[in-house]
């Protein structure tokens, strides 16, 4: 059985994928049984150089003869638009689609997938998070007898190299942005990365398979780490934490937790273990308990390998006439809402004189907000770890129990006021992902 394969955008994915898809042809095909053939590449540029050759007679600047040629249209533009247009396209022709595109996703996709269950097409998507790590394929298909609780991600290469390089060099955030983009790890233009949209992107779509239902982009809390300062990674460090930007989505009740930001995680913990470029995501299901995720979550050859992946199991279960599947929508029929009223332990940093009293002052508000302080550190010892001389303005550093996000912006919002503290409060989330 011969399946046409399609590309539509031939950038560094899908230069990648038409390279695995023409090299490995004949291993596809022993493993599968299928001949899975590309009929055609689409780019509107093919004078760009590439690090693979695609042939001449693939070649095309209509994407339309991708639609014509294929059964599985591989959508590798990126975008909103175009690629949005372009994979409803391909729904109503009947065509089967394959997508890395995580934008799309979170903020359309309970249309797409919608559209596709009435056409009877599939949508793969296992390259839109994680990239070379198969964790679309675990929420669908190896934790599906499982109800999910909790998933910690560390999703975005290009900030996680960012905070180890400050973690472990001590450079700032500055620096450590510079390097990645001298290396290559960050665009000119980071913002999609270090303001955490490419992860929030993500966690979206991870919620919505695990939790059966499409929540609102616009709903996610996303913080980045423009603001992260190397004072804060030091102390996090002396007082055994590990900063790392984590997305989250857990189940509280009817609700759904959904965020980015930055987060201190024990530094004995798995995920606070994971350095450089790489990604992991942490699942906690009733049954199997934590499992984890890790591998490199971009670039061309394990964002091609997801893709690919994708294509092979759309091509083995039309081949089988298997035409169940876990999709995103409409399997859990609920009210889950996402709550913006978190649950959380906190670091908190003040600026504050050196002199008795302020402590005691910003204490007597945090109580009157019923939020607890689990440790506190003085002035001495804060000064020796973060490097700072003793002087008229020092930093304190309290460390609370849980407490509710709504409680502590209130509370800050007093402490911000009060005469003793001088700058505006640095507030740090602390998990226990494992």
């Amino acid at each position: 059985m011969e399946i046409r394969v399609g590309i539509v955008g031939c950038g560094v994915v899908g230069t990648g994928t038409a390279r695995m898809l023409i090299e490995n042809r004949n291993l596809i095909r022993k493993k599968t049984g299928i001949d899975f053939r590309l009929v055609k590449v689409a780019d509107v540029d093919w004078s760009r150089k590439r690090e693979f050759h695609v042939p001449e007679d693939l070649r095309t600047t209509d994407y339309r003869e991708v639609l014509e040629e294929s059964d599985i249209v591989v959508e590798l533009v990126g975008g909103t638009d175009f690629a949005k247009s372009l994979i409803l396209e391909a729904v109503e022709r009947g065509r089967h689609v394959v997508t890395a595109n995580k934008h799309l996703l979170a903020v359309s996709g309970e249309e797409i997938f919608l559209r596709a269950k009435e056409k009877g097409v599939r949508i793969g998507f296992e390259a839109s998070v994680g990239g070379g790590i198969p964790v679309i394929k675990a929420l669908r298909e190896g934790l599906v007898g499982n109800r999910i609780k909790a998933i910690y991600g560390i999703l975005n290469g290009t900030t996680n190299y960012i905070l180890t390089e400050m973690f472990e060099k001590g450079v700032s955030f500055e620096e450590a942005l510079e390097e990645a983009r001298r290396k290559g790890y960050a665009e000119a233009d980071p913002a999609l990365d270090v303001d955490g949209w490419d992860a929030a992107h993500k966690i979206t779509i991870l919620s919505s398979l695990a939790f059966g239902r499409y929540f609102p982009f616009e709903e996610v809390y996303v913080e980045g780490i423009r603001n992260v300062s190397g004072l804060d990674v030091e102390l996090g460090k002396e007082l055994g934490y590990t900063l790392k930007l984590l997305a989250i989505a857990k189940k509280v009740d009817s609700e759904v937790e959904i965020r980015v930001h930055p987060t201190f995680l024990h530094s004995e913990e798995a995920l606070a273990k994971v350095s450089g470029v790489y990604n992991a995501v942490m699942i906690e299901g009733d049954f199997v308990g934590r499992t984890m995720f890790y591998g490199q979550g971009a670039g061309s050859h394990p964002t091609a390998s997801a893709v690919v992946s994708d294509i092979v199991d759309i091509g083995v279960s039309v081949y089988r006439g298997v035409s169940v599947e876990i999709t995103p929508v409409d399997w859990e029929k609920s009210d889950l809402s996402i709550r913006k009223n978190f649950y959380s332990r906190y670091y908190l940093r003040f600026s504050v004189p050196d002199r008795p009293g302020v402590l005691a002052s910003i204490s007597r508000v945090l109580a009157d907000f019923n939020i607890s302080i689990a440790a506190v550190l003085q002035k001495e010892m804060v000064c020796e770890i973060a490097g700072v001389k003793n002087g008229p303005i020092v930093p304190l550093v309290i460390l609370t129990h849980k407490a509710y996000e709504k409680d502590i912006q209130k509370a800050l919002g007093e402490i911000e006021n009060l005469p003793v503290v001088v700058d505006k409060p640095v507030v740090i989330r602390v998990e226990e992902a494992s």
